[in-house]
C-alpha cells in the first residue's frame, strides 16, 4: 500500500484494503479479547476474597460475552478455503407460485441485505427484476467484505416459508419457496476459460425498481454461455462497458460454482452418498403460522424469533453450518 504506483489499478488497490481491513480487524479483536481476559481474571480473584455476588453476577456475564467472541473469532480463522475471504454473488429466484414467491424473494432480499448491513458489508445490485405485482422476480448482489463468501456459502439452497398469504382473501396458509445462488466474486486470475465463440452477449435497456434510474440506451448486458446454457445478467452501471465487465465476472463465478458441484457430486459418488437437488430438499423452513419458528434441516439449528431472523439475525445458522462443514 506504501507503493507509489498502488492506486494505478484501483480495483486491485481496493482489493487489497479489503484483505488489509479484514487482517486489522482480527488482530484487534484478537487485542480486545485479550485485555477482556485479563479483566475477567482480576474479577475472579476479588469475587474469591470478597464473596461479592454482584461482582460474580458481572463475571458470569462477561464470561459469557467473552465466550462468544472466542468463538466468532475461531470461525473467522476457520475460513481458510479458496475463496473464503472474496466478495460474494447472491441471486434469488422465486419457485413457483407467481406473486407469494416473488414477495417472499423479497423478504429475503431484504434479510440478507440487513445482514450484510450489520456486518459493515456494502451491498450492490447488479440486477434487478421487479414482480408485477409485489416483490421480485430475480435479483443479484454483490456483497462485498471480508469473509463474505466465506459466510454466504451456508445460505445456498432452496429457503422455505409457510405463513398466511396476504395475497389470499379466504386466508388460506401458503407455501413458498425461494432458490438462493452464492458464489465467489472472482479475480482475472483465476484459471477459467471463457472462449468468444461460447459466449452469446445481449444488449437491452435497463429497468428499475420504483424510483430507481431507468436507462434510456440499451446498457443492461446478458451474457449466455452456450456449452453451459448458463446465463447472467448486468444493468448496475449506465455503462455498457461496466455492465459487460461485471457480468464477465459474474459468469466466472457460475462457471466455478458448476466447477465445484461436479467435483462434490463425483466425491458423493465415491463416498456413496444420495444428494438430492430440487424443490424438496431446501436447507430451511421459515414457519409463520400456525407457530413461529425457523430451522435449518442440516443442522438442526433453529430460532423460535422469526422477527429477528428477517431482521438479518442468520448468524446462528451460519455458524452451526460452517461448523459442521469443517468438521466433516
Amino acid at each position: 500500500m506504501a507503493d507509489p504506483d498502488f492506486w494505478n489499478d484501483q480495483e486491485q488497490a481496493q482489493a487489497i484494503i479489503n484483505e488489509t481491513n479484514g487482517l486489522k480487524e482480527q488482530v484487534h479483536t484478537f487485542k480486545d479479547m485479550a485485555e477482556s481476559y485479563d479483566d475477567l481474571e482480576v474479577s475472579y480473584e476479588l469475587v474469591r476474597e470478597e464473596d461479592d455476588t454482584e461482582l460474580a453476577s458481572e463475571l458470569e456475564s462477561g464470561l459469557a460475552a467473552l465466550k462468544q467472541k472466542m468463538n466468532q473469532f475461531e470461525l473467522q480463522l476457520l475460513l481458510s478455503a479458496p475463496y473464503d475471504k472474496n466478495n460474494a454473488i447472491l441471486e434469488l429466484h422465486p419457485g413457483a407460485g407467481g406473486t407469494e414467491s416473488q414477495d417472499w424473494a423479497s423478504m429475503l432480499l431484504r434479510m440478507y441485505t440487513r445482514w450484510a448491513e450489520k456486518r459493515g458489508f456494502a451491498v450492490e445490485t447488479l440486477d434487478y427484476l421487479p414482480g408485477e405485482e409485489a416483490g421480485v422476480k430475480s435479483v443479484t448482489l454483490l456483497i462485498k467484505g471480508h469473509n463474505a463468501y466465506g459466510y454466504l456459502k451456508a445460505e445456498k439452497g432452496v429457503h422455505r416459508l409457510v405463513r398466511i398469504s396476504p395475497f389470499d382473501s379466504s386466508g388460506r396458509r401458503h407455501t413458498s419457496f425461494v432458490s438462493c445462488e452464492v458464489m465467489p466474486e472472482l479475480d482475472d486470475a483465476v484459471d477459467i476459460e471463457l472462449n468468444s465463440e461460447d459466449l452469446k452477449i445481449d444488449t437491452y435497456r435497463a429497468s428499475g425498481a420504483g424510483g430507481q434510474h431507468v436507462n434510456t440506451t440499451d446498457s443492461a448486458v446478458r451474457i449466455t454461455h452456450l456449452p453451459t446454457n448458463t446465463v447472467v445478467t448486468c444493468q448496475s452501471e449506465r455503462s455498457q462497458i461496466k455492465n459487460r465487465e461485471q457480468a464477465m465476472k459474474m459468469m466466472k463465478a457460475k462457471l466455478y460454482q458448476l466447477r465445484i458441484e461436479e467435483q462434490e457430486r463425483e466425491l458423493a459418488e465415491i463416498r456413496g452418498e444420495q444428494k438430492e437437488i430440487g424443490w424438496g430438499s431446501q436447507i430451511r423452513s421459515y414457519v409463520f403460522h400456525p407457530y413461529s419458528m425457523v430451522k435449518d434441516h442440516r443442522t438442526g439449528f433453529e430460532i423460535g424469533n422469526t422477527n429477528s431472523v428477517m431482521d438479518g439475525e442468520i448468524d446462528g445458522f451460519i455458524d452451526a453450518y460452517l461448523r459442521q462443514s469443517l468438521a466433516m
